[in-house]
């Protein structure tokens, strides 16, 4: 339910704050005052364009504002949740925000959002009605959902146990083409990965192998000049080199220092360190002349690592371009490789597949034709009835429910749905786009809305000028109607009629000030005398009128008694 909704420089209006509650709530006021400004500010809130024009004149942006109260759980709860905006007592702050230079920014949660998002939050908490929103009911997809509605949980029990069935039934039904289609980019693609395959498996690469083969063919290539190097660093250290070893010069530095052992801890311990060189001198010459003995010159072996790793290389090129991709491109295409081995298999398994479920979905959806057609029967005859009170005794809508011999079963059945129209006795049916005025629309949506007014998911309908065109007795229907829908949903209007007006439990008044140099409009909640002032303005077009008063009070008293 909407709780409050805020208006700051939006057109004429310079400040409104309107406190929402359950019920049937009216909005009027003189021609020109701004009252459509509460439908185009609820419009702004579903993130209809922003257009900087709405700003009102003089000021740099206009603001609106909305508390409405959400289920937790609820999917336009998670939408806010997931765009990074908050639910506080399970209440949503909704707000746009229009820059007279033509930016606008959308809020939900207190988290700046795409105006689309607003679209998305908004579809299961308002549903508004006017003259601009009646083209909804000309669109085939309304009117089958209309009806869909209408058939109730039985058929809502049957749509549920059809759309897996059909899902799973297209879904077989595009796999199976699939196979078929590109049967040859698929043997090719086969053909390409066997060659593939095969040219890594007759090298089979191991993981790191390259780099071990490249430090062995390292060693291999140099292994004179690595061999000669130690034997030649093993002379200058142990002696072979002669008084210039570095072995002789360390063992005549350390008897120097020894001659004069023990006057000098400092001295002491660099003649320990002179020492350990020594040792040290002599493990390092061993090592290398053990690594000198060691080094094989093997140009077999050099020539097989080179041949070894060209052929990793090349498979590094194709399939690369490291090694470790090269096997991850294998073991991806061993499984690409069984997958499209098995089409033979796959496509008999989805044949199967499919005339068991074919005949499963035209029987599922013969299930929801009949509840269609039996519910498209009633629904008819309601809303007809609605109609009759609603000053058009002689309309009919005939709800139509047709199924093509060839159809083939869609998301929603096999039928094809369609309301036809006939605004008097005499005329032949007719689509709604060519057999009903703009008024003839507005009072057939609002007979809609009353007959589905228990059906409804939407918890605020609102209703902009659904009046339009009439008067007298109907609009006191009109009025008796919304105010019974008001029982299922919370409701609101714009309205010029006092006979609509009168039907309300709560009643705001948008009234206009010119200054002569700028024109403002403010919302006010009337009760009581105010009230009646304001419906006999609405009857006589002066509130101070004795008679106009008398009538206002005989509507009210009217719609109390709901007679």
């Amino acid at each position: 339910m909407w709780q409050q909704l805020t208006l700051r420089d939006l057109g004429v209006i310079d400040s409104a704050e309107l406190e929402l509650s359950e019920g049937f709530t009216v909005i009027t006021g003189e021609t020109g005052a701004g009252k459509t400004m509460v439908v185009t500010a609820l419009g702004l809130l579903r993130g209809d364009r922003a257009d900087p024009g709405l700003v009102r004149r003089g000021a740099d942006r206009a603001r609106v504002e909305a508390s409405i109260g959400v289920r937790a759980g609820a999917g336009a709860a998670t939408a806010v949740e997931e765009a990074g905006g908050r639910i506080d007592d399970d209440v949503v702050i909704l707000g746009r925000i229009l820059s007279a230079q033509g930016r606008s920014r959308a809020v939900a949660g207190g988290a700046t959002v795409p105006a689309a998002l607003l679209t998305e939050v908004t579809d299961e908490l308002v549903a508004v009605h006017g003259q601009s929103d009646q083209h909804r009911l000309l669109r085939a997809a309304e009117q089958r959902a209309a009806l869909d509605r209408f058939a109730g949980d039985e058929f809502a029990a049957a749509a549920a146990a059809y759309g897996p069935v059909h899902a799973r039934w297209r879904a077989a039904q595009r796999t199976l083409d699939e196979l078929r289609t590109h049967a040859q980019e698929r043997a090719r693609e086969l053909d390409v990965l066997r060659f593939g395959l095969d040219e890594v498996e007759s090298v089979d690469p191991q993981p790191g192998e390259d780099e071990a083969l490249k430090a062995e063919e390292g060693v291999l290539a140099h292994a004179e000049s690595l061999a000669r190097a130690a034997d030649l660093a093993h002379s200058v250290l142990t002696g072979e080199a002669g008084p210039s070893a570095a072995r002789t010069q360390v063992a005549e530095a350390s008897a120097h220092l020894q001659d004069v052992g023990g006057h000098d801890p400092a001295l002491d311990q660099l003649t320990e360190r002179v020492v350990e060189i020594g040792i040290l001198v002599d493990e390092v010459g061993a090592d290398l002349a053990a690594y000198s003995a060691g080094v094989e010159l093997d140009p077999e072996r050099l020539a097989t690592l080179q041949d070894r790793r060209a052929a990793l290389a090349a498979l590094q090129r194709k399939y690369g371009p490291t090694l470790d991709d090269v096997l991850a491109w294998a073991a991806t295409s061993a499984t690409r490789l069984g997958e499209l081995g098995n089409d033979d298999e796959a496509v008999a398994a989805l044949v199967t597949e499919l005339a068991e479920l074919e005949p499963e979905v035209h029987r599922l959806a013969g299930e929801m034709s009949k509840l269609r057609v039996d519910a498209a029967g009633r629904l008819g005859e309601l809303v007809d009835a609605e109609l009759a009170q609603l000053s058009m005794p002689s309309a009919h809508l005939e709800v139509s429910v047709t199924t093509r011999p060839d159809a083939v079963p869609g998301p929603h059945g096999l039928d094809d749905v369609e309301l036809l129209f006939a605004a008097n006795s005499g005329t032949g049916l007719r689509p709604l786009h060519k057999g009903a005025s703009g008024g003839e629309l507005s009072r057939l949506m609002l007979a809609l809305e009353v007959v589905l007014a228990d059906r409804t998911t939407v918890p605020t309908l609102v209703f902009d000028e659904v009046d339009a065109g009439i008067g007298g007795k109907a609009a006191v229907e009109v009025g008796r109607r919304l105010s019974r829908l008001a029982q299922h949903a919370q409701v609101i209007a714009v309205t010029h009629l006092p006979q609509v007006a009168a039907f309300a439990d709560h009643h705001f008044v948008v009234s206009k000030d010119d200054n002569g140099t700028v024109t403002s409009s403010s919302v006010a909640e009337v009760q009581e005398s105010d009230r009646v002032d304001e419906l006999a303005r609405m009857l006589a077009g002066q509130e101070e009128s004795a008679a106009a008063q008398a009538h206002a009070r005989e509507l009210l008293a009217l719609a109390r008694d709901g007679s």
